[in-house]
């Protein structure tokens, strides 16, 4: 293992088929950008159903119970159910990252619109504005900073999840990494998880320059 650590697999490195290292990182990436993007979309529906001060707060909790519910699955049995459905590959580790993380973002969502300022929202039903206007006017341009921000700190957590997808078939660099250990080829592995740590740590590094930025 230590002999492992010091020779890095280079010939994988360099390797620019699809069963490179540049490759599965790619593609770890695109699940973990893929995913985000479809939560943080489905998230917002969700979320003003959780919120007391849209919906009621008998609606609300309903709401937050549906969020609870989803909340409750983690992303690898997600990637197991929907492996079954549309087979192995990225497909379905984007649908378990989605589908998982609909649950933390509409709770985070939540907790933002039942913080805002509720004033704008009154004063433009006062002057006659229907649901949608006071939606698009006095709501989302309040939360929104808040809204991308917890997305991409979302993001930053999907990126540690979809490089473990890959170990029950869910694509991503995870096969390769579970291949390696399995056969002992310490090169490898350890040059996946070196490779691993650097982009986490960018990606965690541009993510929080940008919600500094946001809130």
């Amino acid at each position: 293992m230590v002999n492992g650590i010091l020779n890095p697999d280079i010939d994988y490195i360099t390797n620019t088929t699809i069963d490179g290292l540049p490759c599965a990182l790619l593609e770890t990436v695109a699940i973990a950008i893929s995913g985000t993007f479809v939560s943080g979309v489905l998230a917002v529906p969700f979320a003003l159903l959780a919120s007391q001060n849209i919906v009621g707060e008998k609606r609300a909790k309903i709401g937050k119970f549906i969020i609870t519910m989803i909340r409750t699955f983690p992303e690898l049995i997600l990637a197991l159910v929907f492996i079954s459905v549309v087979g192995p590959g990225a497909p379905a580790g984007i649908l378990a990252l989605g589908i998982h993380s609909i649950g933390m973002l509409a709770k985070l969502y939540s907790e933002s619109i039942e913080s805002m300022d509720i004033g704008v929202k009154e004063a433009l039903e006062s002057c006659g504005g229907n649901r949608m206007e006071v939606l698009f006017r006095a709501v989302i341009p309040q939360v929104m900073p808040e809204f991308m921000s917890y997305t991409l700190f979302r993001f930053e957590i999907n990126m540690r999840a979809a490089s473990t997808l890959g170990l029950v078939g869910a694509g991503g660099i995870g096969a390769p990494l579970i291949f390696a250990i399995r056969t002992r080829s310490w090169e490898r592995a350890f040059t996946i998880v070196i490779a691993l740590v650097i982009t986490v740590t960018l990606i965690d590094l541009i993510s929080g320059r940008i919600r500094k930025k946001l809130v």
